[in-house]
C-alpha cells in the first residue's frame, strides 16, 4: 500500500505540472490587459506602460513568464498584480473561510444522507423512498445563484431572519463564533443543499444494492434483526460509493463556493478566483488553479486509502 501510495504522490507532479501550463497559457492568452483593470484609463496615458510592465515581467515571452512565476510560486514570493503582496498571504488569509462553510456543509450532507439512505433502503417502493428520489432530483437541478437569490430575498429581505451578506457584523474585529453563525446559515445551507443530492443518491443506491445481496437474506434467514443486518453488515459495504463521492465533493466544494461567496460577499478563496479573473491577476489565478488541482489529487490518494480500510479485498489485490 505504501508503494503505491509513493506511486500516486509521484505521479502527481506532473499533472500538476501540465495543469500549471495550461492554466497559464488559458489566463496569459485571455483577451483584457492587467493594466486596464488595476489603473483608470487618464491614470494610463500619464503613465509609462512599458515600465510597468517591465516590472510585472509582463514584456517578456511566455516560456520565460511561465518559468518566473513558477519559481516565484515554490519560493512563496509571487506576488498579486492588484494586490501587491505575497499570493499565499492572500489565499491563506481567505482560506479559513472557504475551508469553514465546505467542511460544515459536508459534514451536514453526510449525517443528512446516511440515514435517508437507510430509510430509503429498508423501505422500498414506500412513499417515503419516492420522496426522497424527487427531492434529490430536484436539489440536482436548482442552479445555485439562483437558490441563493431566492434565499437572500426571502429570509433577509422580507422575514429578516438572517443578514443577506458578510461573515461578522460591520465593526467587529474578532472572528466570535457566536457572532458569525447567523451569517453562515445561509450560504452553508445552500451548499449542503447542492452537494446533498449526489450524495444522498450515491448512498441510496449503494444500501439497496448491499439490501439485495445473498448474505442480507442468509442473515435474515438466521434470524437476526433488521437494525443489526443495516448497521452491522449492511452499512460497511455501502459505504464505499459514498466514500468515491466523498472525494469528488471535496475539491467541488473549495472550487465551487465561487459563486456562495460572491454573492454572500464571503472572503473566500471563490470570492478571491473571481475577483483575480475580473482584474486579470495571473499570479493568483494559476496558483488558485494549481491548488484545487492538487487537493482533487490528494482527495483521490485519500479515497484509495479510506477504500483499502474499509475493503480489506483492495489491500490484498
Amino acid at each position: 500500500m505504501s508503494e503505491y501510495i509513493l506511486r500516486r504522490v509521484l505521479q502527481a507532479f506532473p499533472i500538476l505540472i501540465g495543469i500549471s501550463i495550461v492554466s497559464f497559457l488559458i489566463v496569459i492568452m485571455a483577451p483584457g490587459d492587467p493594466l486596464a483593470t488595476m489603473y483608470p484609463p487618464y491614470m494610463l496615458q500619464k503613465m509609462d506602460q512599458n515600465l510597468i510592465r517591465h516590472e510585472m515581467g509582463l514584456d517578456q515571452s511566455l516560456p520565460v513568464q511561465y518559468f518566473s512565476m513558477m519559481k516565484k510560486l515554490v519560493t512563496g514570493d509571487l506576488e498579486s498584480f492588484t494586490e501587491r503582496r505575497p499570493v499565499m498571504d492572500a489565499i491563506m488569509e481567505r482560506l479559513p473561510t472557504t475551508l469553514s462553510i465546505a467542511t460544515l456543509s459536508l459534514l451536514i450532507s453526510i449525517m443528512i444522507s446516511i440515514p435517508i439512505a437507510i430509510i430509503s433502503a429498508t423501505s422500498p417502493q414506500h412513499w417515503i423512498d419516492g420522496l426522497i428520489d424527487v427531492s434529490s432530483l430536484i436539489g440536482i437541478s436548482l442552479p445555485s445563484f439562483w437558490v441563493s437569490l431566492i434565499v437572500i430575498l426571502v429570509f433577509s429581505e422580507k422575514l429578516n431572519w438572517f443578514p443577506s451578506g458578510g461573515l461578522r457584523p460591520i465593526g467587529s474585529d474578532t472572528y466570535n463564533l457566536v457572532q458569525m453563525l447567523p451569517y453562515l446559515i445561509m450560504p452553508v445551507g445552500i451548499l449542503t443543499m447542492l452537494s446533498l443530492p449526489g450524495l444522498m443518491r450515491y448512498a441510496r443506491a449503494g444500501m439497496i444494492e448491499v439490501m439485495r445481496q445473498d448474505y442480507i437474506r442468509t442473515g435474515r434467514g438466521k434470524g437476526l434483526t433488521q437494525s443489526i443486518i443495516t448497521y452491522r453488515h449492511a452499512l460497511k459495504n455501502a459505504i464505499l460509493p459514498v466514500v468515491t463521492e466523498i472525494g469528488l465533493l471535496i475539491p467541488w466544494l473549495f472550487g465551487g463556493t465561487a459563486i456562495i461567496e460572491t454573492i454572500f460577499s464571503l472572503p473566500g478563496l471563490g470570492r478571491l478566483a473571481v475577483k483575480a479573473a475580473l482584474g486579470r491577476d495571473y499570479p493568483v489565478i494559476l496558483t488558485i488553479n494549481i491548488f484545487v488541482a492538487g487537493l482533487t489529487i490528494l482527495t483521490g490518494i485519500l479515497t484509495d486509502i479510506a477504500y483499502s480500510i474499509l475493503d480489506p479485498r483492495i489491500r490484498q489485490g
